[in-house]
Protein backbone atom coordinates (compact mmCIF):
# COMPACT_ATOMS: atom_id res chain seq x y z
CA UNK A 1 0.00 0.00 0.00
CA UNK A 2 2.61 2.12 0.86
CA UNK A 3 4.28 2.24 -2.98
CA UNK A 4 0.73 2.75 -4.33
CA UNK A 5 0.29 5.95 -2.24
CA UNK A 6 3.48 7.35 -3.14
CA UNK A 7 2.61 6.56 -6.81
CA UNK A 8 -0.72 8.77 -5.92
CA UNK A 9 0.78 11.43 -4.39
CA UNK A 10 3.38 11.73 -7.61
CA UNK A 11 0.35 11.28 -9.95
CA UNK A 12 -1.17 14.19 -7.97
CA UNK A 13 2.39 16.49 -7.59
CA UNK A 14 2.25 16.66 -11.07
CA UNK A 15 -1.30 17.15 -11.73
CA UNK A 16 -0.86 20.00 -9.43
CA UNK A 17 1.94 21.50 -10.52
CA UNK A 18 3.79 19.98 -13.87
CA UNK A 19 0.40 20.06 -16.24
CA UNK A 20 -1.03 23.55 -15.75
CA UNK A 21 2.69 25.00 -16.20
CA UNK A 22 2.41 22.84 -19.37
CA UNK A 23 -1.00 23.85 -20.24
CA UNK A 24 -0.04 27.61 -19.78
CA UNK A 25 2.63 27.08 -22.41
CA UNK A 26 0.35 25.86 -24.81
CA UNK A 27 -2.05 28.66 -24.13
CA UNK A 28 1.22 30.93 -24.85
CA UNK A 29 1.57 29.01 -28.39
CA UNK A 30 -2.09 29.49 -29.10
CA UNK A 31 -1.61 33.26 -28.57
CA UNK A 32 1.16 33.30 -30.45
CA UNK A 33 -0.55 31.68 -33.75
CA UNK A 34 -3.09 34.55 -33.41
CA UNK A 35 -1.12 37.00 -33.44
CA UNK A 36 1.29 35.59 -36.26
CA UNK A 37 -2.36 34.82 -38.07
CA UNK A 38 -2.99 39.08 -37.40
CA UNK A 39 0.50 39.75 -39.65
CA UNK A 40 0.17 37.55 -42.02
CA UNK A 41 3.93 35.31 -41.77
CA UNK A 42 5.37 33.61 -44.26
CA UNK A 43 3.71 30.10 -43.59
CA UNK A 44 6.60 28.53 -45.48
CA UNK A 45 8.67 29.07 -42.35
CA UNK A 46 9.37 26.45 -39.82
CA UNK A 47 8.78 28.17 -36.52
CA UNK A 48 4.95 29.38 -38.15
CA UNK A 49 4.95 25.41 -39.45
CA UNK A 50 5.94 24.08 -35.76
CA UNK A 51 2.98 26.47 -34.47
CA UNK A 52 0.63 25.43 -36.61
CA UNK A 53 1.31 21.77 -35.96
CA UNK A 54 0.95 22.10 -32.39
CA UNK A 55 -1.78 23.66 -32.06
CA UNK A 56 -4.11 22.30 -34.88
CA UNK A 57 -5.10 19.04 -33.43
CA UNK A 58 -6.55 21.49 -31.10
CA UNK A 59 -8.24 24.12 -32.94
CA UNK A 60 -9.39 21.72 -35.58
CA UNK A 61 -11.82 19.90 -34.12
CA UNK A 62 -13.23 23.22 -32.29
CA UNK A 63 -13.58 24.49 -35.84
CA UNK A 64 -15.26 22.21 -37.20
CA UNK A 65 -17.75 21.95 -34.00
CA UNK A 66 -18.84 25.44 -34.92
CA UNK A 67 -22.40 25.61 -37.09
CA UNK A 68 -21.26 27.08 -40.64
CA UNK A 69 -23.54 30.65 -40.00
CA UNK A 70 -21.17 30.99 -36.81
CA UNK A 71 -18.13 31.66 -38.47
CA UNK A 72 -18.12 35.49 -39.55
CA UNK A 73 -14.75 35.95 -40.36
CA UNK A 74 -13.52 35.78 -37.11
CA UNK A 75 -11.82 32.29 -36.41
CA UNK A 76 -13.38 32.11 -32.76
CA UNK A 77 -11.66 28.43 -32.11
CA UNK A 78 -8.63 30.02 -29.77
CA UNK A 79 -10.57 31.39 -27.56
CA UNK A 80 -12.87 28.23 -26.78
CA UNK A 81 -9.51 26.42 -26.68
CA UNK A 82 -8.01 28.64 -24.14
CA UNK A 83 -11.41 28.68 -21.81
CA UNK A 84 -11.27 24.91 -21.96
CA UNK A 85 -7.44 24.89 -21.28
CA UNK A 86 -8.33 26.99 -18.15
CA UNK A 87 -11.31 24.88 -17.22
CA UNK A 88 -9.04 21.42 -17.59
CA UNK A 89 -6.67 23.58 -15.03
CA UNK A 90 -9.15 24.12 -12.76
CA UNK A 91 -10.19 20.86 -12.80
CA UNK A 92 -6.70 19.35 -12.15
CA UNK A 93 -5.71 22.16 -9.09
CA UNK A 94 -9.63 21.75 -7.34
CA UNK A 95 -10.64 18.41 -7.76
CA UNK A 96 -8.21 16.06 -9.11
CA UNK A 97 -4.72 16.36 -7.17
CA UNK A 98 -6.71 16.93 -4.24
CA UNK A 99 -8.90 13.74 -4.74
CA UNK A 100 -5.26 12.51 -5.26
CA UNK A 101 -3.57 13.37 -2.21
CA UNK A 102 -6.89 12.43 -0.10
CA UNK A 103 -6.66 8.64 -1.06
CA UNK A 104 -2.84 8.49 -0.81
CA UNK A 105 -3.31 9.61 2.26
CA UNK A 106 -6.30 7.55 3.23
CA UNK A 107 -3.71 4.25 2.01
CA UNK A 108 -0.69 5.07 4.01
Amino acid sequence: MFVIANFLIFLGNIFYMFAPRLLDFFVLIIIIRVIISWVHADPYNPLVQFINKITEPVLYPIRKMLPSDFRFGIDISPMIAVFAIYVLQYFLRSFLAPTLFDLAAQLK
